[in-house]
């Protein structure tokens, strides 16, 4: 059962690690091709937000027939970035992504099943600024740790595994500048976990930029 529960992430490392390659070098020629914008819009910012993240899974473990996960859970994160300028940022945000769980009865056992997932994800944030108002796209990677519990009711048996893994990360939003420094954003991220049909995350989030 323990193996079962910890076969929820599925590596994929070969190609995760082209993607990171990927991810880096953008960053670094980022760096490099944006030093002539006006010092201005450029420099360090922190912020933090809450949200709401969704996980599902179709037979999310083989011992339970039948079993579709699908729940979702408040969620937080902690980031810090600079921009380059207007247009480029590079961010390193914390995520915790709460502990959605579903509950299952295959007529044999009863339970609940639960996953609880944090983690960090460098990003290249492009923005698209409108006036006080702005628009803008990421892309990232999200090295994250799944903890799955597997709570047997009539058993009273409590089975937990956990593991480390990789996903790519892309999200969309909308902002408005307050203050002159306070950045307040609307935000939709989806992350590509292994084996989930589905893991998404919709931010309010706010920054302050120095």
């Amino acid at each position: 059962m323990k193996r079962q529960a910890g076969s929820l992430m599925n590596r994929e490392r070969s190609s995760r690690f082209s993607m990171l390659g990927i991810l880096a070098t953008t960053l670094v020629a980022v760096s490099f091709s944006t030093t002539s914008i006006a010092d201005e819009d450029s420099g360090l910012y922190l912020g933090g937000g809450f949200g709401q993240f969704g996980l599902e899974f179709d037979n999310i473990d083989d011992a339970v027939e039948d079993f579709d996960f699908d729940d979702s859970d408040q969620a937080y994160k902690l980031f810090a970035g600079w921009r380059f300028g207007p247009y480029i940022a590079a961010e390193l945000a914390y995520m915790n992504l709460g502990a959605p769980n579903e509950q299952f009865d295959d007529g044999v056992d009863q339970g609940v099943v639960e996953a609880e997932i944090d983690g960090f994800a460098p990003y290249v944030v492009g923005t698209l600024p409108l006036g006080m108002f702005e628009v803008f796209a990421r892309v990232g990677y999200l090295f994250y740790n799944v903890d799955v519990n597997l709570e047997l009711g009539d058993d009273d048996l409590d089975i937990g595994d956990s593991e480390s893994d990789e996903a790519f990360v892309y999200g969309v939003g909308a902002g408005v500048n307050l203050f002159e420094h306070l950045n307040v954003r609307l935000e939709y991220e989806r992350f590509e976990i292994s084996d989930a049909d589905n893991a998404d995350a919709y931010w309010v989030t706010a920054a302050w930029r120095f």
